[in-house]
Formats: structure tokens, C-alpha cells, sequence
């Protein structure tokens, strides 16, 4: 059958595709893991694992957590992974081959079991499950097995289908083919190139947002149907996934799917010969078919969520990780809204921390990190969409008030940083549609917010005791504190510089800023649909 013609390149391609990923991800825990996650972290996980089972999050770190663990663990998964990218697994006996993989995948599991919300997000369970399945796979002296390849089919068919019906049943502007008018703009971490995309002419961006309906819920098809068709099905899902990576810092979930994208080829397509390889042992197929058999079983509610009114977006129903639900972007927000943490040794002269990626300072040009995964910086982007904010009002975190009140704190050197921290709720980006092109009905407002105190000194203590509203602050922020429950941040307005992604088009204006009448807080939230967060 032309269906199967040819799987050895294409085996080869996504193993180093993979293994790419894999290096990058260990890479990323041993860099982040320890200051968001780790004995001095954020989120700890010695008291994450005190609070939950191991039959519900399996992890190597129920047996104990060390930041010296970790480290041993990230690094054993960058080793494995570089040996899988230069090829040296592939000449490995088969069930040496099956070991290494599995070992990656349940190192990588065992870090995303206890990443809490720092690893909560689709692509984490994405990679967990292409990882096992390629296990599978098998070295390159060996044939590739085909159901392997079907499964993988699978899941490509899983990503993209289920981010397309995401999309239409949660979102209008999906369906009116407008959400590219706002998404380069309001999207999570913009890369150099988002400007540009953003101001493309509108048509172009309908247009766009059809040809991604198309790719997203038809194309998907093709994928089980012989070949050419199953490869133009791939092509069309690797050329959408690569516009996304010229206009947009997504971490490594448009590369995995490109990755998953090569399995819809063959070698007859792509015009190389297969060389002999030798068939498989018995042993092995027998645990292929256990293999199918656990899949077909495991999909079953995932094929039935596609027809679900309540789609589940980025879910798993295992604890392992795997044959799950996907999607991404089911709503869109039409403003862009940023908190900013600033720090302060007097009270008067602020400065603000920055991000390596999250937008601050609209004229900073947005730096490309992709594939590289920035979780805080993601997760500030989150952050606004679960917070209520009003004029000389309290807004409160929920949800995130424990990695979010300690944040600022940990920004602190007692040694140098400053003394005073505050957050900082801003519109920066936000567009204002004007009269007849003219100014704007109002000026800009930034949300300038106290947030807390930190290692304050008594001398420093004394002369700001005369304010009773800063001290009325202080002792709510405490409070706050000890029930690590939700933080409380009293709000004033001061001007904002000009939005790098305003522009004009046709006879309307556009600019950023709230008008008056407008509320203070985003109603367009691009929540995740799911139980299981992601971007």
C-alpha cells in the first residue's frame, strides 16, 4: 500500500526533532526550576508533595526533593537527549533503545507531576506523550513499525482538530474571521516580528484566520488517508505552525507539532530510498499490539470530547500524560493589560523589574526566545485576567496569590535591591477606536499599584508611620500574607508612554489606554477552557 511506503527517514526526522525538544525542556528545568519550584522556590515542592499522593502524581521527587536531585535529574535528560540528537541511540539494541526514551519521558514526567502551575500548560503534556510513544519507535537497523506512526498520526490529528473547534464554539470573533485583528498585539510573549504581522490590512487577516479553520478542522482528515494526501495534510499543519513561530514567542508547542507534522510523510514523498533494515524481533511486535490496544482504550474520551459542547482544552485524563486533549486560544482578548512589579529604596523614585520576555516598556523591542520556555514570563501574562481592579478600590489575585505575593519578595536583595515593592496594573497596549481619526477621547492611564513591603527597615518604617494609608496598606499586605490566600493593592492613575502597536487604518484611529465609561478591569478573558491551564 502507497499508505505505508517508506517510513525510515521519516523515523529519523522525528526522533532528532524530538530529542531537540527534550534537550531544550531539561534545559529549561535546570535553569528555572529550582527559583520558581525549588527548596527556596515559589511553589516548593516539598509541600506539594506533602499534600498529594504518588498514585496521583507520580514523581521521582516522592521519594525525596533536593535541589542537588533536580539538578542530577535535568542534567541525566539533557545527556540522554543530546545522545538521542547525534544519533548514537539509534545504534543501540532495541530494547536499550525502548529503556533510554522511556527514562526521558519519565524523568520529564516526574518534573511536570510536580510543577504545579509552572507546568501547566498543554505542551508539557504534549511532550510527555510524543516522548513515550516514540520509545516505540525503534533504532534505525530495525523496521519502523507502522502502528507506531498511526498513534502518532493520532495525536497530531488530536492537536490540531481539537484547537480548531476550540476555537469555534468559544470565541465570535473566530467565527467572524476578526481574532488576528487583535492576537499578534494581545498575544502572550510577541517576538520582533508581531508588529509587523500586526499591522497587516485587515482582509489579510481574515483571510488568515479562514486558511487556519481550513488547516485546523479539515486538513486533519487527510491525515489517515493514503499518500500524497496524508503528506499535503502535514504540509498544510507544518506551514501554519511556522507562521506561528516568525510572529510569536509560543515556547516549543509550534515546534513539537512541526515535529509530529513530519510522521504524516514518507519516504516515497520525499523522494529517498529506504535502505534494508532488518524485520522486527517477535518480542518486540507483541508489545506493539499491547501498545495499540492501550491507545484505542485510552481514546475513547478524547474522541468523544470533540462532540462535547464542554470541550476540554490541554486535559489529561491520566496521571501519565498521555492520549489527552488538546487546543490553544479558544477566546482572545481585544486589550492587551501587563502587571509590573517596581521597587523602590525611598518611595519616591521607582524603577521596574524587568522580564526577559514579558512586555514592559512599550518601546522596547519584543526579543524572540522560542522554543526556550520562559514559564514566569508566561504566567504575568495570565495574571491580569484573574485580577479585579478599581479606581481606589482593592483587586485581589485569586488563584495565584501565593506565587504572586511571594514573587516580589524574592525580587528583594537585602544586600542591594530596593526596599519597597509595588506592582503595576497598565493598559499599555490597549487600543481606543477615536472619532473621524482624530485624538483620542481620553489620555492613557497606567493602574500604578502598591503591592508590598519588603525588608523594610525601622528608621524607614518611622518616617512613613504619619501616613495612615500606607500603613493601613502594610498591615492589610501582612494580613494577606499569612492567609496566603489573595493580596490586597490600592490603585492610582498617572500617563503612560505611546503603545509601539498603535496605528491607523482607513478613517478610524486606533491608540491604547481606557476611554472613559470603560471599565478597569479586561472583560475579554482568554481564559483556558480546560482544568488543565495553558497558553
Amino acid at each position: 500500500m502507497r499508505w505505508l511506503d517508506g517510513l525510515w527517514l521519516v523515523r529519523l526526522l522525528f526522533l532528532r526533532g524530538l530529542a531537540a525538544i527534550y534537550l531544550i525542556a531539561f534545559l529549561s528545568a535546570l535553569n528555572q526550576f529550582p527559583a520558581l519550584l525549588g527548596e527556596r522556590g515559589l511553589l516548593p515542592v516539598r509541600d506539594f508533595v506533602d499534600a498529594v499522593r504518588f498514585r496521583d502524581a507520580p514523581s521521582l521527587f516522592h521519594w525525596r526533593y533536593s535541589d542537588r536531585l533536580l539538578r542530577a535529574v535535568a542534567w541525566t535528560g539533557i545527556v540522554l537527549a543530546a545522545l538521542a540528537l547525534v544519533g548514537v541511540i539509534d545504534r543501540a539494541p532495541w530494547p536499550l533503545f525502548i529503556a533510554v526514551w522511556l527514562v526521558m519521558w519519565a524523568l520529564y514526567l516526574s518534573i511536570v507531576n510536580v510543577g504545579q502551575t509552572f507546568y501547566a500548560f498543554g505542551w508539557e503534556s504534549m511532550l510527555c506523550e510524543a516522548g513515550f510513544f516514540a520509545a516505540f519507535l525503534g533504532p534505525a537497523h530495525l523496521q519502523p513499525p507502522v502502528i507506531v506512526v498511526v498513534i502518532l498520526r493520532w495525536m497530531l490529528f488530536r492537536v490540531e482538530l481539537g484547537a480548531g473547534l476550540i476555537k469555534l464554539r468559544h470565541d465570535q470573533c473566530w467565527r467572524d474571521l476578526t481574532c488576528l485583528y487583535y492576537h499578534y498585539e494581545t498575544q502572550p510573549l510577541p517576538n520582533p516580528l508581531s508588529r509587523r504581522f500586526h499591522r497587516f490590512p485587515m482582509w489579510l487577516h481574515r483571510l488568515s484566520v479562514a486558511f487556519s479553520h481550513f488547516v485546523q478542522i479539515v486538513a486533519p482528515f487527510g491525515l489517515f488517508a493514503p499518500q500524497p494526501i496524508a503528506s499535503i495534510s502535514a504540509a498544510l499543519a507544518i506551514s501554519q505552525q511556522l507562521l506561528l513561530i516568525v510572529s510569536g514567542n509560543y515556547a516549543w508547542l509550534n515546534w513539537l507539532t512541526v515535529v509530529l507534522g513530519v510522521v504524516g510523510f514518507s519516504d516515497r514523498v520525499l523522494h529517498v530510498a529506504t535502505p534494508a533494515m532488518l524485520p522486527r524481533p517477535v518480542a518486540y511486535d507483541v508489545i506493539l499490539y499491547l501498545l495499540a490496544a492501550m491507545t484505542a482504550a485510552m481514546s475513547v474520551r478524547p474522541a468523544l470530547n470533540f462532540f462535547s459542547r464542554d470541550q476540554y482544552m490541554n486535559y489529561c485524563w491520566n496521571r501519565f500524560h498521555l492520549v489527552c486533549a488538546y487546543g490553544a486560544f479558544g477566546s482572545i482578548t481585544k486589550k492587551r493589560y501587563e502587571i509590573a512589579i517596581e521597587g523602590s529604596a525611598d518611595g519616591a523614585e521607582w524603577k521596574e523589574y524587568g522580564f526577559r520576555a514579558k512586555p514592559g516598556d512599550p518601546a522596547r523591542r519584543p526579543p524572540q526566545v522560542a522554543p526556550y520556555h520562559l514559564r514566569l514570563d508566561w504566567l504575568m501574562w495570565f495574571l491580569p485576567f484573574s485580577v479585579r481592579v478599581g479606581r481606589d478600590r482593592i483587586f485581589d489575585v485569586p488563584g495565584y496569590g501565593l506565587w504572586f505575593i511571594r514573587c516580589p519578595s524574592a525580587k528583594c536583595d537585602p544586600g542591594n535591591e530596593p526596599l519597597l515593592v509595588r506592582g503595576i496594573h497598565s493598559r499599555a497596549f490597549s487600543h481606543v477606536r477615536t472619532r473621524g481619526g482624530g485624538d483620542p477621547c481620553r489620555r492613557p492611564l497606567r493602574w500604578r499599584t502598591l503591592l508590598a513591603f519588603a525588608r523594610k527597615p525601622e528608621a524607614h518604617r518611622e518616617r512613613h508611620r504619619g501616613s495612615s494609608r500606607l500603613h493601613q496598606h502594610h498591615r492589610r499586605f501582612r494580613l494577606r500574607r499569612r492567609l496566603a490566600s489573595r493580596a490586597f493593592l490600592a490603585t492610582r492613575a498617572i500617563p503612560l508612554p505611546q503603545s509601539p502597536f498603535r496605528r491607523t487604518h482607513r478613517a478610524d484611529s486606533f491608540t491604547h489606554g481606557p476611554t472613559q465609561g470603560c471599565a478597569a478591569h479586561p472583560r475579554e478573558h482568554n481564559r483556558p477552557v480546560s482544568r488543565h491551564n495553558s497558553g
